[in-house]
């Protein structure tokens, strides 16, 4: 690796480790073995390569997850059904919580950082967006490219579901929601008043 992968990835140590407000130049330069140096010349400043460094930790955390649903789903009927996928996709996040506790705590921390930090702001925007189409497709197997506007809605939905859930395990895990409470949940609200 050169320098710059080398700077990336001491990055996205220095967040899981410290945080994003606590890291440092020098704490990424020491994780990288690189030189201060090289921030500037690569990504032009520490904040610029700390927001790259954090959209590449949740996009490696949401490959993670999408290799465990590939893996589950190898045996699996084709034709399962959309809450049996949605309470198995729910079961791998909400099981994945103690081994990636630290991702959440960082989205946390960049979620309440947003309002005062443009720069970090502009650079989720985009990601964000793709990241709604792949929650859309792993938790209900809708296809962004063939269906944009159900994957657009169903991944706004699933990405303020995930926050909630993500906020009340940080909270209090004895009584956040199983993969079994978002699915019941979910039917009920889609039987609304009909019982």
């Amino acid at each position: 690796m050169g320098h710059r992968e080398d700077l990336l990835e001491g990055a996205k140590r220095c967040l899981l480790e410290k945080g994003y407000a606590r890291t440092t130049a020098r704490d990424i330069v020491a994780a990288s073995g690189t030189n201060l140096a090289s921030i500037g010349y690569h990504y032009g400043s520490k904040e610029a390569l700390l927001n790259l460094a954090f959209i590449k930790v949740t996009e490696e955390w949401g490959d993670v997850m999408t290799d465990k649903a590939e893996g589950d789903a190898a045996g699996e009927d084709a034709s399962q059904a959309p809450l049996d996928q949605f309470r198995e996709t729910w079961e791998r996040v909400i099981g994945s919580y103690e081994q990636t506790r630290s991702v959440w705590q960082l989205q946390m921390e960049v979620i309440s950082r947003i309002d005062t930090d443009p720069e970090l702001q502009k650079a989720l925007a985009g990601p964000q967006r793709e990241g709604r189409n792949g929650l859309a497709e792993n938790m209900l197997g809708i296809d962004p490219e063939t269906d944009p506007e159900r994957a657009r809605v169903a991944g706004l939905f699933c990405q303020a579901l995930l926050a909630g859930v993500m906020v009340q395990w940080m909270m209090d895990r004895d009584s956040a929601p199983s993969a079994k409470d978002l699915t019941d949940g979910l039917k009920v609200v889609l039987e609304g008043r009909e019982r």
